[in-house]
């Protein structure tokens, strides 16, 4: 194809794509995202074009292998559109009914449609699924309706059309004034004013520019920037690309894990597509602006993540912060001006331009505008992407979304911003989900990551689980990080193999705000998190762990033995079946016993007892 040379090229290509998308036509959407991927998308798309070739459907039926869908314990996930029938954990050996039912006579499968595990109703339309329905997917939503890997699905959703309408329509300073009025904030986890930093970058002194793409995800269960890049690819390079126009910048990086191979395969064939289209590299749509973008794959460090690490890495050079009185929006990758935003963010801009600063900023809060991707993992039965306005409640998260807690357990805490985020209990399930809010209950934002725990979760065990995480991932360059964090950790295991001693929690509280105010980046400042939300919120487990020396969740193994309740037990025998070690012993509808002696208290008596007559003591 010849490279669009205007905004009537980019138009008529736009307006040919759209004229060649049949509305009459089936389309079946494929779920090939890296989790949908590993339950085996590629054999169900094998399967299925085979048996619409079979029956002679290839004009009725278009198959689109689509990117992330959200319900990843769902995968791998079809939906059949227009009607938007929606059946999940395909296998290749239902391809044939649902292709003679459903595709064909235009009947839904009862069978084999999505069962809510709160009401235990079969659901068939994606719209009317919990999960989906309490969410407002503006950045997410076109995942699950495009290929990644063809950029004429992107511009058939109009996509760069907001670049068509900054490069003819709008001054760099417009653009910028629009993203300051939409309150768009980064959401890599700082939450700096998007506008801001961008007016910041323009106006500082240097003739060299970059803008850069923080896709170096590094929490523990969050995957939402993977997602992005792996489902929606263009819709991240357009918004880098009005990025660079606004600052004046003709030079972008994308710094992605090299752990995340569909990503960087997906990435680079975008920026392979919006070159060819002229949508990217020289004199862009004849409107004399350049800008290229090249991809630089990280190593998985989670230290790079940070802002001045992930540019030392770029140029080369061990990914180690540097103090922050120099900012990088005036010296920056190779001491030039930068801006640095997450793949989350990126995407966001495209959208502000298209529908309006005004209409975005209506959504979320006054001071935490739009919505925002959590990765919901842990505890909860529906775990997957979930997209919500700013401000949304974590009891709507994690149970209208989330559908509660599995197992009849009691929700215990939920831990938002990944490692260095704070543990947040119960009674404040209400708390609206904004940057203020976290903050003033002791935990972050992050980038997005939401854990969620239950009674079975010991709260101890989980602040040294993050400190042990975020001491291997420190960079050890200042000494507050480095040592503080070990020291921290020391104590932490201490307390959980029963060796607390009086004076423990004070010590940690006041170790924790040294570590925060002295260490050199964010993730000694914010290291300390864990241990004082969870000090503040669960001091009775601390107390119990280090006076009388017990575990009331039965995790630490050392502080907790398991015990048959003899008014409880009914003899059912599953437990002397189940157990590894042959330490339960009984006879059937007779009272067990376990032998103590036996026991590795690995917990599968406890977890399979089903009514609960094994206790903890």
């Amino acid at each position: 194809m010849n490279k669009l040379q205007s905004e009537k090229d980019y138009e008529s290509v736009r307006d040919q794509v759209k004229k060649e998308r049949d509305p009459e036509r089936l389309l079946v959407s494929i779920c090939a995202g890296s989790g949908c991927g590993a339950y085996g998308t590629e054999e169900v798309r094998e399967a299925l074009e085979k048996e619409i070739s079979k029956n002679g459907l290839k004009r009725k039926v278009e198959v689109k292998v689509t990117g992330c869908h959200g319900f990843c314990e769902q995968g791998p996930i079809m939906v059949i559109h227009p009607e938007g029938t929606f059946y999940p954990k395909v296998k290749p050996g239902d391809i044939p009914e649902i292709v003679a039912e459903t595709i064909v006579n235009g009947k839904v499968i009862k069978s084999k449609l999505y069962k809510d595990p709160v009401s235990k109703k079969r659901i068939a339309k994606e719209e009317d699924i919990p999960f989906y329905k309490g969410q407002h997917r503006i950045v997410f939503g076109n995942n699950g309706m495009i290929d990644p890997t063809k950029i004429d699905d992107y511009i058939a959703v109009d996509g760069y059309s907001a670049l068509v309408k900054v490069l003819f329509s709008m001054s760099s300073e417009e653009v910028i004034s629009a993203i300051k009025e939409s309150g768009l904030r980064g959401r890599g986890g700082g939450g700096f004013p998007t506008g801001i930093k961008w007016e910041t970058c323009r106006k500082a002194h240097g003739d060299i520019r970059y803008v850069m793409c923080n896709a170096d995800e590094g929490d523990p269960g969050a995957y939402m920037d993977r997602s992005l890049l792996e489902g929606n690819p263009h819709s991240v390079l357009e918004g880098m690309i009005i990025g660079a126009y606004a600052i004046g910048s003709h030079d972008g990086f994308i710094y992605v894990r090299n752990e995340y191979p569909l990503a960087v395969k997906n990435i680079g064939i975008a920026i392979k597509q919006a070159e060819e289209y002229g949508l990217l590299g020289k004199n862009i749509l004849g409107s004399g602006f350049d800008f290229t973008v090249k991809i630089s794959r990280g190593g998985g460090a989670f230290i790079c993540g940070e802002s001045t690490a992930l540019m030392r890495s770029l140029e080369g050079q061990v990914g180690r912060p540097r103090a922050k009185y120099i900012h990088t929006v005036d010296k920056g990758y190779r001491d030039s001006p930068s801006t640095l935003n997450n793949v989350e963010t990126w995407a966001n801009v495209p959208i502000i331009i298209n529908k309006g600063a005004e209409w975005y900023a209506s959504l979320g809060t006054e001071r935490s505008k739009g919505t925002k991707v959590f990765s919901l993992v842990g505890k909860v039965r529906n775990t997957g992407l979930v997209e919500v306005p700013m401000g949304a409640s974590l009891r709507t998260i994690i149970f209208d979304i989330g559908g509660g807690i599995p197992k009849k357990r009691k929700f215990k805490a939920v831990q938002t911003g990944g490692p260095s985020g704070g543990c947040i209990p119960e009674d404040l399930l209400d708390l609206p989900v904004d940057y203020q809010r976290l903050a003033e209950v002791g935990s972050i934002m992050g980038s997005g990551g939401m854990i969620v725990m239950d009674q079975d979760t010991c709260m101890v065990d989980v602040a040294r689980y993050f400190l042990e995480f975020l001491q291997e991932e420190s960079c050890g360059q200042c000494v507050p990080c480095r040592e503080g964090i070990k020291r921290l950790l020391e104590i932490l295991t201490d307390i959980c193999a029963g060796n607390g001693r009086e004076g423990d929690m004070e010590l940690l509280e006041e170790l924790s705000g040294t570590v925060s105010k002295l260490s050199l980046c964010a993730l000694g400042g914010t290291a300390p998190n864990p241990v004082l939300s969870t000090i503040r919120y669960f001091r009775k487990e601390y107390e119990a762990h280090i006076y009388d020396k017990k575990c009331p969740s039965g995790v630490c193994k050392e502080l907790f033995y398991y015990e048959i309740d003899e008014k409880k037990c009914n003899g059912c025998h599953i437990c002397c079946l189940r157990c590894p070690q042959e330490a339960i012993s009984g006879e059937k509808k007779k009272v067990h016993t376990i032998d103590q002696e036996k026991c590795i208290k690995c917990s599968i008596c406890y977890e399979s007892c089903k009514v609960d007559a094994v206790a903890i003591k």
